[in-house]
Protein backbone atom coordinates (compact mmCIF):
# COMPACT_ATOMS: atom_id res chain seq x y z
CA UNK A 1 0.00 0.00 0.00
CA UNK A 2 1.30 3.47 -0.86
CA UNK A 3 1.07 5.73 2.15
CA UNK A 4 0.89 9.50 1.88
CA UNK A 5 2.61 11.18 4.77
CA UNK A 6 4.24 14.28 6.12
CA UNK A 7 7.92 13.87 6.74
CA UNK A 8 11.01 15.96 7.43
CA UNK A 9 13.46 15.59 4.60
CA UNK A 10 16.86 15.18 6.25
CA UNK A 11 18.42 12.25 4.30
CA UNK A 12 21.95 11.43 3.21
CA UNK A 13 21.24 9.18 0.22
CA UNK A 14 20.60 10.25 -3.36
CA UNK A 15 17.23 8.83 -4.41
CA UNK A 16 16.05 10.36 -7.70
CA UNK A 17 16.17 13.44 -9.85
CA UNK A 18 13.26 15.29 -11.44
CA UNK A 19 12.86 18.31 -13.67
CA UNK A 20 9.91 20.63 -13.24
CA UNK A 21 8.80 23.71 -15.13
CA UNK A 22 6.98 26.70 -13.72
CA UNK A 23 4.01 28.66 -14.93
CA UNK A 24 3.82 32.39 -15.21
CA UNK A 25 2.77 35.09 -12.78
CA UNK A 26 2.26 38.82 -12.97
CA UNK A 27 5.39 40.62 -11.76
CA UNK A 28 6.16 44.30 -11.50
CA UNK A 29 9.06 46.31 -10.12
CA UNK A 30 12.82 46.28 -10.43
CA UNK A 31 15.84 44.62 -8.86
CA UNK A 32 15.19 40.96 -8.04
CA UNK A 33 11.83 41.34 -9.80
CA UNK A 34 13.39 42.36 -13.11
CA UNK A 35 11.62 40.66 -15.98
CA UNK A 36 13.22 37.81 -17.91
CA UNK A 37 11.71 39.23 -21.11
CA UNK A 38 13.63 40.67 -24.10
CA UNK A 39 13.28 44.46 -24.39
CA UNK A 40 10.22 45.40 -26.32
CA UNK A 41 8.75 41.90 -26.27
CA UNK A 42 5.08 41.77 -25.44
CA UNK A 43 3.94 39.38 -22.71
CA UNK A 44 0.48 37.86 -23.21
CA UNK A 45 -2.16 39.44 -20.97
CA UNK A 46 0.56 41.19 -18.90
CA UNK A 47 1.91 37.97 -17.34
CA UNK A 48 5.68 37.62 -17.23
CA UNK A 49 8.34 35.56 -15.45
CA UNK A 50 10.74 37.05 -12.89
CA UNK A 51 14.53 36.87 -13.15
CA UNK A 52 15.93 35.39 -9.94
CA UNK A 53 19.61 35.82 -10.85
CA UNK A 54 20.25 39.07 -8.99
CA UNK A 55 18.30 37.81 -5.99
CA UNK A 56 20.43 34.65 -5.78
CA UNK A 57 23.63 36.73 -5.96
CA UNK A 58 22.30 38.87 -3.12
CA UNK A 59 21.18 36.16 -0.68
CA UNK A 60 23.33 33.16 -1.63
CA UNK A 61 26.41 33.90 0.54
CA UNK A 62 24.33 33.77 3.76
CA UNK A 63 23.08 30.23 3.06
CA UNK A 64 25.21 27.42 4.52
CA UNK A 65 25.52 23.67 4.21
CA UNK A 66 25.32 21.62 7.39
CA UNK A 67 26.68 18.13 7.91
CA UNK A 68 26.24 16.16 11.11
CA UNK A 69 27.57 12.95 12.59
CA UNK A 70 25.47 10.85 14.93
CA UNK A 71 26.71 7.82 16.82
CA UNK A 72 24.13 5.04 16.96
CA UNK A 73 24.08 1.58 18.42
CA UNK A 74 24.19 -1.14 15.78
CA UNK A 75 21.32 -3.64 15.83
CA UNK A 76 23.53 -6.40 14.42
CA UNK A 77 26.05 -8.60 16.18
CA UNK A 78 26.18 -9.76 19.78
CA UNK A 79 28.12 -8.94 22.89
CA UNK A 80 30.23 -11.83 24.17
CA UNK A 81 32.83 -12.09 26.94
CA UNK A 82 36.37 -12.71 25.67
CA UNK A 83 36.49 -16.13 27.32
CA UNK A 84 33.41 -17.30 25.44
CA UNK A 85 34.22 -20.28 23.14
CA UNK A 86 32.67 -18.52 20.13
CA UNK A 87 34.41 -15.17 20.71
CA UNK A 88 37.41 -15.76 18.37
CA UNK A 89 35.28 -17.63 15.83
CA UNK A 90 32.82 -14.73 15.43
CA UNK A 91 35.59 -12.11 15.28
CA UNK A 92 37.32 -14.09 12.50
CA UNK A 93 34.21 -13.74 10.34
CA UNK A 94 33.73 -10.04 11.10
CA UNK A 95 30.79 -10.38 13.51
CA UNK A 96 30.85 -7.58 16.17
CA UNK A 97 31.54 -9.03 19.60
CA UNK A 98 32.42 -5.95 21.68
CA UNK A 99 30.06 -3.08 22.66
CA UNK A 100 32.31 -0.44 21.10
CA UNK A 101 32.31 -2.35 17.79
CA UNK A 102 28.51 -2.18 17.67
CA UNK A 103 28.48 1.63 17.62
CA UNK A 104 28.37 3.16 14.17
CA UNK A 105 28.51 6.68 12.82
CA UNK A 106 25.61 8.02 10.74
CA UNK A 107 26.20 11.10 8.60
CA UNK A 108 23.45 13.51 7.65
CA UNK A 109 23.13 16.64 5.55
CA UNK A 110 20.97 19.71 5.75
CA UNK A 111 20.88 23.42 5.11
CA UNK A 112 20.85 26.57 7.19
CA UNK A 113 21.36 30.31 7.06
CA UNK A 114 23.34 32.93 8.96
CA UNK A 115 21.18 35.32 11.00
CA UNK A 116 23.95 37.46 12.55
CA UNK A 117 27.34 38.68 11.40
CA UNK A 118 29.02 37.06 14.43
CA UNK A 119 28.08 33.49 13.44
CA UNK A 120 24.61 32.49 14.66
CA UNK A 121 22.96 30.04 12.25
CA UNK A 122 19.35 28.79 12.07
CA UNK A 123 18.38 25.32 10.84
CA UNK A 124 15.93 22.52 11.60
CA UNK A 125 16.13 20.65 14.89
CA UNK A 126 16.04 17.27 13.13
CA UNK A 127 19.19 18.19 11.15
CA UNK A 128 21.39 18.41 14.26
CA UNK A 129 19.45 16.61 16.97
CA UNK A 130 21.65 14.14 18.90
CA UNK A 131 24.64 14.93 16.64
CA UNK A 132 28.10 14.51 18.13
CA UNK A 133 29.76 16.67 15.45
CA UNK A 134 28.18 19.48 13.40
CA UNK A 135 30.07 21.16 10.56
CA UNK A 136 28.95 24.35 8.79
CA UNK A 137 30.33 25.04 5.29
CA UNK A 138 30.04 28.51 3.73
CA UNK A 139 29.72 29.26 0.03
CA UNK A 140 33.42 30.25 -0.02
CA UNK A 141 34.22 26.65 1.11
CA UNK A 142 35.33 27.64 4.63
CA UNK A 143 34.36 25.03 7.21
CA UNK A 144 33.58 25.60 10.87
CA UNK A 145 32.79 23.24 13.72
CA UNK A 146 29.46 24.44 15.10
CA UNK A 147 28.20 24.50 18.66
CA UNK A 148 24.52 23.62 19.09
CA UNK A 149 23.20 26.48 21.21
CA UNK A 150 19.76 24.92 21.59
CA UNK A 151 17.13 22.75 19.96
CA UNK A 152 13.34 23.09 20.09
CA UNK A 153 11.70 19.90 18.82
CA UNK A 154 8.20 21.33 19.15
CA UNK A 155 8.80 23.77 16.30
CA UNK A 156 11.72 21.88 14.68
CA UNK A 157 14.05 24.89 15.09
CA UNK A 158 17.71 24.77 16.13
CA UNK A 159 20.26 27.54 16.74
CA UNK A 160 23.97 26.99 16.01
CA UNK A 161 27.05 29.13 16.67
CA UNK A 162 30.27 29.20 14.67
CA UNK A 163 33.36 31.17 15.71
CA UNK A 164 33.64 33.77 12.97
CA UNK A 165 32.97 37.48 12.47
CA UNK A 166 32.05 39.68 9.54
CA UNK A 167 29.85 37.01 8.01
CA UNK A 168 27.10 37.74 5.49
CA UNK A 169 23.67 37.54 7.14
CA UNK A 170 20.13 37.30 5.82
CA UNK A 171 17.48 39.97 6.21
CA UNK A 172 14.39 38.89 8.17
CA UNK A 173 11.00 39.46 6.58
CA UNK A 174 7.44 39.57 7.89
CA UNK A 175 5.38 36.46 7.04
CA UNK A 176 2.15 38.27 7.91
CA UNK A 177 2.59 40.34 4.73
CA UNK A 178 3.03 37.28 2.51
CA UNK A 179 0.26 36.74 -0.02
CA UNK A 180 -0.93 33.50 -1.54
CA UNK A 181 0.36 33.35 -5.11
CA UNK A 182 3.50 35.35 -4.29
CA UNK A 183 6.79 34.14 -5.80
CA UNK A 184 9.29 32.64 -3.34
CA UNK A 185 12.76 31.13 -3.61
CA UNK A 186 14.53 28.33 -1.70
CA UNK A 187 18.29 27.78 -1.43
CA UNK A 188 19.80 24.61 0.03
CA UNK A 189 21.50 21.32 -0.78
CA UNK A 190 18.84 18.80 -1.88
CA UNK A 191 20.31 15.28 -2.12
CA UNK A 192 23.68 16.81 -1.25
CA UNK A 193 23.87 19.16 -4.28
CA UNK A 194 25.26 22.31 -2.68
CA UNK A 195 23.71 25.74 -3.15
CA UNK A 196 20.81 24.59 -5.28
CA UNK A 197 18.14 27.20 -6.05
CA UNK A 198 14.46 26.35 -6.60
CA UNK A 199 11.48 28.66 -7.03
CA UNK A 200 7.70 28.58 -6.84
CA UNK A 201 4.77 30.34 -5.24
CA UNK A 202 3.06 30.45 -1.86
CA UNK A 203 0.19 27.97 -2.07
CA UNK A 204 -1.47 28.65 1.32
CA UNK A 205 -0.87 30.27 4.69
CA UNK A 206 -1.41 29.16 8.30
CA UNK A 207 -1.58 25.53 7.30
CA UNK A 208 -2.02 22.99 10.10
CA UNK A 209 -0.30 19.62 9.84
CA UNK A 210 -1.06 16.40 11.73
CA UNK A 211 0.42 16.30 15.26
CA UNK A 212 1.56 19.90 14.95
CA UNK A 213 -0.13 22.63 17.02
CA UNK A 214 2.49 25.37 17.40
CA UNK A 215 3.45 26.19 13.80
CA UNK A 216 1.13 27.86 11.25
CA UNK A 217 3.04 26.57 8.21
CA UNK A 218 3.52 28.38 4.92
CA UNK A 219 2.64 25.98 2.11
CA UNK A 220 4.49 26.37 -1.19
CA UNK A 221 5.06 24.49 -4.44
CA UNK A 222 8.81 25.17 -4.32
CA UNK A 223 10.79 22.01 -5.13
CA UNK A 224 12.04 20.83 -1.72
CA UNK A 225 13.85 17.52 -1.27
CA UNK A 226 16.00 15.68 1.29
CA UNK A 227 18.88 17.99 2.21
CA UNK A 228 16.81 21.18 1.93
CA UNK A 229 15.95 20.82 5.63
CA UNK A 230 16.65 24.01 7.52
CA UNK A 231 17.24 26.13 4.43
CA UNK A 232 15.71 29.58 3.97
CA UNK A 233 12.61 30.55 2.01
CA UNK A 234 13.03 34.03 0.48
CA UNK A 235 10.54 36.52 -0.91
CA UNK A 236 11.43 38.63 -3.96
CA UNK A 237 12.74 41.41 -1.70
CA UNK A 238 15.51 39.07 -0.56
CA UNK A 239 14.04 38.61 2.92
CA UNK A 240 13.73 35.29 4.71
CA UNK A 241 10.09 34.52 5.42
CA UNK A 242 10.40 30.86 6.45
CA UNK A 243 12.54 27.79 7.17
CA UNK A 244 11.89 24.87 4.82
CA UNK A 245 10.92 22.00 7.09
CA UNK A 246 8.56 19.36 5.71
CA UNK A 247 7.17 17.86 2.54
CA UNK A 248 3.99 15.93 1.81
CA UNK A 249 5.04 12.91 -0.21
CA UNK A 250 4.22 9.33 -1.15
CA UNK A 251 7.78 8.61 -2.20
CA UNK A 252 9.97 10.68 0.13
CA UNK A 253 10.74 13.16 -2.67
CA UNK A 254 9.16 16.37 -3.93
CA UNK A 255 5.53 16.14 -5.07
CA UNK A 256 4.44 19.77 -5.13
CA UNK A 257 3.60 20.25 -1.45
CA UNK A 258 6.27 21.86 0.73
CA UNK A 259 5.93 23.48 4.15
CA UNK A 260 8.02 26.18 5.82
CA UNK A 261 8.11 27.41 9.41
CA UNK A 262 7.25 31.15 9.41
CA UNK A 263 10.37 33.11 10.27
CA UNK A 264 8.67 35.08 13.06
CA UNK A 265 7.96 31.80 14.87
CA UNK A 266 11.56 30.67 14.32
CA UNK A 267 13.03 33.97 15.53
CA UNK A 268 10.98 33.88 18.74
CA UNK A 269 12.40 30.43 19.39
CA UNK A 270 15.91 31.58 18.41
CA UNK A 271 15.81 34.51 20.83
CA UNK A 272 14.96 32.22 23.74
CA UNK A 273 17.55 29.62 22.76
CA UNK A 274 20.18 32.32 22.51
CA UNK A 275 19.41 33.81 25.92
CA UNK A 276 18.61 30.68 27.96
CA UNK A 277 19.38 27.63 25.81
CA UNK A 278 15.76 26.43 26.06
CA UNK A 279 12.24 27.53 25.15
CA UNK A 280 9.51 28.10 27.72
CA UNK A 281 5.88 28.57 26.78
CA UNK A 282 2.67 29.42 28.54
CA UNK A 283 0.25 26.72 29.61
CA UNK A 284 -3.50 26.81 30.25
CA UNK A 285 -4.05 23.24 31.36
CA UNK A 286 -6.99 22.24 29.18
CA UNK A 287 -7.78 19.45 26.73
CA UNK A 288 -9.38 20.92 23.63
CA UNK A 289 -11.15 19.70 20.51
CA UNK A 290 -12.46 21.29 17.29
CA UNK A 291 -15.85 22.97 17.11
CA UNK A 292 -17.72 21.10 14.37
CA UNK A 293 -20.85 22.49 12.70
CA UNK A 294 -22.94 20.08 14.82
CA UNK A 295 -21.24 21.20 18.05
CA UNK A 296 -21.58 24.86 17.07
CA UNK A 297 -25.32 24.34 16.68
CA UNK A 298 -25.61 22.50 19.98
CA UNK A 299 -23.78 25.32 21.83
CA UNK A 300 -25.75 28.08 20.12
CA UNK A 301 -22.89 29.48 18.04
CA UNK A 302 -23.72 30.97 14.66
CA UNK A 303 -20.73 29.20 13.03
CA UNK A 304 -17.99 26.69 13.88
CA UNK A 305 -15.34 28.83 15.55
CA UNK A 306 -13.00 28.67 18.52
CA UNK A 307 -11.54 25.88 20.65
CA UNK A 308 -13.90 23.71 22.70
CA UNK A 309 -12.66 22.88 26.20
CA UNK A 310 -13.29 19.15 26.64
CA UNK A 311 -11.76 18.96 30.12
CA UNK A 312 -9.76 21.06 32.57
CA UNK A 313 -6.71 19.70 34.40
CA UNK A 314 -6.90 19.73 38.17
CA UNK A 315 -4.78 22.43 39.76
CA UNK A 316 -4.09 24.03 36.38
CA UNK A 317 -4.18 27.78 35.64
CA UNK A 318 -7.44 27.23 33.76
CA UNK A 319 -9.12 25.57 36.75
CA UNK A 320 -7.93 28.28 39.14
CA UNK A 321 -9.29 30.95 36.78
CA UNK A 322 -12.70 29.26 36.53
CA UNK A 323 -12.53 27.89 32.98
CA UNK A 324 -15.11 25.11 32.59
CA UNK A 325 -15.52 22.10 30.35
CA UNK A 326 -17.89 23.18 27.61
CA UNK A 327 -16.43 26.68 27.31
CA UNK A 328 -15.55 27.69 23.76
CA UNK A 329 -12.47 29.94 23.67
CA UNK A 330 -13.05 32.62 21.03
CA UNK A 331 -10.08 34.94 21.60
CA UNK A 332 -6.95 35.49 23.72
CA UNK A 333 -6.06 39.10 24.54
CA UNK A 334 -8.20 40.14 21.58
CA UNK A 335 -6.52 37.74 19.11
CA UNK A 336 -9.24 35.60 17.50
CA UNK A 337 -9.16 31.82 17.91
CA UNK A 338 -10.64 30.63 14.64
CA UNK A 339 -9.80 26.93 15.14
CA UNK A 340 -8.71 24.76 18.05
CA UNK A 341 -5.08 24.63 16.86
CA UNK A 342 -4.90 28.43 17.11
CA UNK A 343 -5.28 28.30 20.88
CA UNK A 344 -2.07 26.32 21.49
CA UNK A 345 -0.14 28.59 19.12
CA UNK A 346 -1.35 31.78 20.77
CA UNK A 347 -0.89 30.60 24.36
CA UNK A 348 2.53 29.16 23.46
CA UNK A 349 3.63 32.65 22.43
CA UNK A 350 3.28 33.90 26.01
CA UNK A 351 5.76 33.29 28.81
CA UNK A 352 4.91 31.42 32.02
CA UNK A 353 3.61 33.82 34.66
CA UNK A 354 1.96 36.18 32.20
CA UNK A 355 -1.76 36.88 32.57
CA UNK A 356 -3.97 36.65 29.51
CA UNK A 357 -7.67 37.30 29.07
CA UNK A 358 -9.71 34.55 27.45
CA UNK A 359 -12.95 35.47 25.72
CA UNK A 360 -15.17 32.41 26.11
CA UNK A 361 -18.63 31.38 24.98
CA UNK A 362 -20.53 29.87 27.91
CA UNK A 363 -24.26 29.12 28.10
CA UNK A 364 -24.99 31.22 24.99
CA UNK A 365 -23.16 34.29 26.33
CA UNK A 366 -19.70 35.83 26.00
CA UNK A 367 -17.55 36.46 29.06
CA UNK A 368 -13.92 37.36 29.74
CA UNK A 369 -11.77 35.16 31.98
CA UNK A 370 -8.27 36.31 33.11
CA UNK A 371 -5.76 33.44 33.46
CA UNK A 372 -2.21 33.50 34.90
CA UNK A 373 -0.27 31.02 32.76
CA UNK A 374 2.00 28.23 34.00
CA UNK A 375 4.81 26.59 32.00
CA UNK A 376 3.83 24.28 29.18
CA UNK A 377 4.17 20.54 29.52
CA UNK A 378 3.25 18.13 26.71
CA UNK A 379 -0.37 18.96 25.98
CA UNK A 380 -3.05 16.68 24.63
CA UNK A 381 -5.71 17.51 22.11
CA UNK A 382 -8.89 15.47 22.15
CA UNK A 383 -8.96 13.32 19.04
CA UNK A 384 -12.01 12.71 16.93
CA UNK A 385 -13.57 9.35 17.65
CA UNK A 386 -13.50 6.67 15.00
CA UNK A 387 -16.97 5.95 13.64
CA UNK A 388 -18.48 2.49 14.05
CA UNK A 389 -20.86 0.61 11.75
CA UNK A 390 -24.18 -0.48 13.23
CA UNK A 391 -27.80 -0.99 12.29
CA UNK A 392 -29.92 1.99 13.41
CA UNK A 393 -32.25 1.09 16.30
CA UNK A 394 -34.41 3.59 18.14
CA UNK A 395 -33.96 7.35 18.40
CA UNK A 396 -30.35 7.47 19.59
CA UNK A 397 -29.21 3.85 19.50
CA UNK A 398 -27.81 3.97 23.05
CA UNK A 399 -28.18 1.37 25.78
CA UNK A 400 -27.12 2.91 29.11
CA UNK A 401 -26.81 1.90 32.75
CA UNK A 402 -25.97 3.96 35.84
CA UNK A 403 -22.33 4.18 36.86
CA UNK A 404 -21.53 1.90 39.80
CA UNK A 405 -19.98 3.47 42.89
CA UNK A 406 -16.69 1.62 42.40
CA UNK A 407 -16.54 2.74 38.76
CA UNK A 408 -17.22 6.32 39.77
CA UNK A 409 -14.38 6.23 42.31
CA UNK A 410 -11.99 4.74 39.76
CA UNK A 411 -12.86 7.39 37.17
CA UNK A 412 -13.01 10.09 39.87
CA UNK A 413 -16.38 11.40 38.66
CA UNK A 414 -19.55 12.10 40.71
CA UNK A 415 -22.00 10.88 38.08
CA UNK A 416 -22.41 9.27 34.69
CA UNK A 417 -24.02 6.56 32.59
CA UNK A 418 -22.06 3.68 31.08
CA UNK A 419 -22.66 2.90 27.40
CA UNK A 420 -23.50 -0.80 27.15
CA UNK A 421 -24.32 -0.64 23.45
CA UNK A 422 -24.00 2.04 20.75
CA UNK A 423 -25.87 1.76 17.46
CA UNK A 424 -27.55 4.02 14.94
CA UNK A 425 -27.07 7.75 15.54
CA UNK A 426 -24.82 7.17 18.54
CA UNK A 427 -22.51 4.82 16.63
CA UNK A 428 -22.38 7.18 13.64
CA UNK A 429 -21.28 9.96 16.00
CA UNK A 430 -18.43 7.80 17.29
CA UNK A 431 -19.76 6.77 20.71
CA UNK A 432 -18.38 3.41 21.79
CA UNK A 433 -19.25 0.69 24.25
CA UNK A 434 -17.60 1.53 27.57
CA UNK A 435 -17.84 5.31 27.16
CA UNK A 436 -19.30 7.13 30.16
CA UNK A 437 -21.86 9.86 29.42
CA UNK A 438 -21.35 12.66 31.95
CA UNK A 439 -23.65 15.40 30.63
CA UNK A 440 -26.13 16.37 27.94
CA UNK A 441 -25.61 19.96 26.72
CA UNK A 442 -23.55 20.56 29.90
CA UNK A 443 -26.36 19.32 32.18
CA UNK A 444 -24.99 16.45 34.37
CA UNK A 445 -26.94 13.19 34.15
CA UNK A 446 -27.34 10.70 37.02
CA UNK A 447 -30.00 8.35 35.65
CA UNK A 448 -31.25 6.97 32.35
CA UNK A 449 -34.59 8.78 32.78
CA UNK A 450 -32.77 12.06 33.37
CA UNK A 451 -30.68 11.43 30.26
CA UNK A 452 -33.79 10.74 28.15
CA UNK A 453 -35.49 13.90 29.41
CA UNK A 454 -32.41 16.01 28.71
CA UNK A 455 -32.13 14.64 25.16
CA UNK A 456 -35.83 15.29 24.49
CA UNK A 457 -35.48 18.88 25.72
CA UNK A 458 -32.36 19.43 23.62
CA UNK A 459 -34.08 18.57 20.34
CA UNK A 460 -31.69 19.11 17.42
CA UNK A 461 -29.05 20.74 19.65
CA UNK A 462 -27.48 17.79 21.46
CA UNK A 463 -23.86 17.47 22.59
CA UNK A 464 -22.83 14.67 24.95
CA UNK A 465 -19.85 15.06 27.26
CA UNK A 466 -18.28 11.63 27.53
CA UNK A 467 -15.32 10.13 29.37
CA UNK A 468 -13.23 7.63 27.45
CA UNK A 469 -10.40 6.21 29.51
CA UNK A 470 -8.54 9.14 31.05
CA UNK A 471 -9.80 11.81 28.65
CA UNK A 472 -13.01 13.69 28.00
CA UNK A 473 -14.50 14.97 24.77
CA UNK A 474 -17.74 16.38 23.41
CA UNK A 475 -19.64 14.39 20.82
CA UNK A 476 -22.43 16.03 18.78
CA UNK A 477 -25.37 13.68 18.34
CA UNK A 478 -28.06 13.71 15.66
CA UNK A 479 -31.18 11.73 16.45
CA UNK A 480 -32.07 9.07 13.88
Amino acid sequence: MIRTRFRPYHLAALVALAVAGYGVAEISGTGPQALAQPPGAAAPYGYQLPDFASLVEQVGPAVVNISSVQVRESRSGSTLPKDHPLYDFLRRFGVPTDPEEQRREVQGIGSGFIVSHDGYVLTNAHVVDDASVVTVTLTDKREFKARVVGVDKRTDVALLKIEAVGLPAVRIGDPSHVKVGEWVLAVGQPFGFENTVTAGIVSAKSRSLPDETLVPFLQTDVAINPGNSGGPLFNLRGEVIGINSQIYSRTGGYQGLSFAIPIDVAMQVSDQLRSTGRVSRGKLGVVIQPVTPELAQSFGLDRPVGALVASVERGSPAERAGVLAGDVVLAVNGTPVEANVDLARIIGGFRPGQTVVLRVWRQAAVRDVPVALAELEPERTAAAAEPETATPTGKLGLALRPLAAAEARKLDVPNGLVVEKAEGAAARSGIQRGDVVLAVNDVPVFSVDQFTSAVNRAGARTALLIQRGDRRLYVPLKAG
